[in-house]
């Protein structure tokens, strides 16, 4: 009997490379002691207080859901879960009273409407997304699934950890090349933990404005940058009297997962001073209906936080996060010193590339999925196994070409610090017992 035809798009997905480990290792039937999984940034910190205590107070008299009714909000999100997004940017120093918010099921949702609407017809090469390599794959993946074309410019991770940005003239020859409409920034990089401060923003601006781009940044970790003396940078601190012309069309990615440690919550933004761009979007996104109402509840809670606790909040996490950062960096390169490992300046991600230590012919999903799959080592008298993301699909490559990312990997610093210590003599034993059997 025939069976009904899958799409050419589902026939040819595969899995994302940020869930590849987890949902191998799911299908391993004998799976060791532990694992530690690195593979994705799903935040294992506990929420803001003001969070939780909404959480725990759903069916309170005063919560829209007391009795248990549960309605849609409005499409653009209720007015407190917008004002919390705009009550951060305030406290941060930003001026918010010309922006415009619509709250997204995540920062995923907010993705996907950003490309539809910055870029040109599906199914054609017009007016395609222009993004800088490695860029998160999410990004490589909606684009695909919208049928929208993509055009990136790449960076190259030097011996030192330094990822390189392209010199203005190259970025410049791209643009006159593929008439991009939309430039994608991510001020603190996801995948490679670069921190871009204000002058690049600024030279970036300054093409979008030239070149007639909406300039779209991913602020998805606007409060995560450990170097001493760096200041909190972004899309909204970028204006005309930086950059005249680029009013109008900023807009930027929010999300509650990151900086707010909710990532099941999937509660985001699109946040534009574009009047025209916003009532579009939030036409476009009528067809959803709404995002979470119960996670827009819960978020909304920061609407009502001062200043100090903000900042406090923000400032915790950098003290947190740059501690287990350095020390898996240090740990690292100590145990294997050939190893090449993202310098530690913003997010929560750093990446390793093993092209120094490894035989000719490695493949980072083959390593993935041989620690997920089989692999495990003793490590504290424990048989533990890793998972990592690799990092070829953070890389836009047409077929044929070299992928920077066969020897790379990103490394998520979202367990325990007990657990992110054994990081690094986990990777590196267990690579080598890869290399010994390959």
């Amino acid at each position: 009997m025939n069976k009904p035809i899958l799409s050419a798009h589902f026939e040819s997905r595969k899995p994302s490379d940020v869930r590849l480990a987890q949902m191998k290792y799911d299908e391993r039937a004998i799976k060791p002691e532990a694992v530690i999984n690195v593979g994705i940034g799903n935040v294992s910190l506990a929420t803001n207080p003001a969070m939780v205590k909404r959480m725990f107070e759903l069916d309170a008299p005063e919560s829209p859901f007391s009795g248990g009714v549960i309605r849609y909000t409005g499409t653009a999100g209720t007015e407190e879960a917008r004002n919390a997004f705009k009550n951060i940017l305030d406290c941060e120093g930003f001026d918010t009273s010309k922006l415009h918010v619509q709250v997204t099921d995540g920062g995923s949702a907010g993705m996907e409407l950003v490309i539809i609407g910055a870029c040109g017809p599906a199914g054609t090469s017009e007016k395609p997304l222009m993004m800088i390599d490695p860029a998160y794959t999410n990004y490589i993946s909606f684009a695909e699934r919208l049928g929208r074309k993509t055009v990136t410019v790449k960076r190259h991770l030097e011996e030192n950890g330094k990822f390189t940005l392209p010199e203005i003239d190259t970025l410049e020859k791209i643009i006159q090349e593929n008439k991009p409409s939309a430039l994608l920034v991510i001020p603190y990089d996801n995948p490679t933990g670069q921190y871009y401060d204000h002058e690049t923003l600024v030279k970036l601006a300054g093409l979008c404005v030239k070149y007639n781009m909406w300039m779209v940044s991913d602020e998805a970790y606007r409060e995560l940058y450990y170097e001493e003396g760096k200041e909190l940078v972004s899309i909204w601190g970028i204006t005309d009297s930086d950059v005249p012309g680029i009013e109008g069309r900023r807009i930027s990615i929010e999300t509650a997962s990151k900086v707010w440690n909710a990532c099941g919550l999937r509660i985001g933004a699109v946040i534009t001073d574009s009047p025209e761009f916003h009532n579009r979007s939030v036409a476009e996104y009528t067809a959803n209906l709404c995002a979470n109402a119960i996670g827009q509840y819960i978020f909304g809670a920061l609407a009502k936080e001062s200043k100090e606790d903000l900042l406090g909040w923000a400032q915790s996490l950098r003290t947190y996060y740059k501690e287990l950062i350095v020390n898996v960096y240090n740990g690292l390169k100590a145990l294997e010193p050939k190893l090449i490992v993202s310098s530690p300046d913003a997010s929560i991600y750093s990446v390793i590339d093993v092209r120094n230590v490894v035989k000719p012919g490695f493949d980072a999903i083959e390593f993935v999925l041989f620690c997920a799959g089989e692999g495990s080592v003793e490590i504290d008298g424990v048989e533990t196994t890793l998972l990592v993301a690799p990092m070829k699909g953070f890389y836009d490559i047409p077929k044929g070409e070299p992928n920077p990312g066969s020897t790379q990997f990103r490394i998520s610093f979202v367990e325990s610090p007990e657990n992110m210590a054994k990081v690094p003599e986990l990777f590196v034993k267990l690579l080598r017992k890869f290399e010994a059997q390959r």
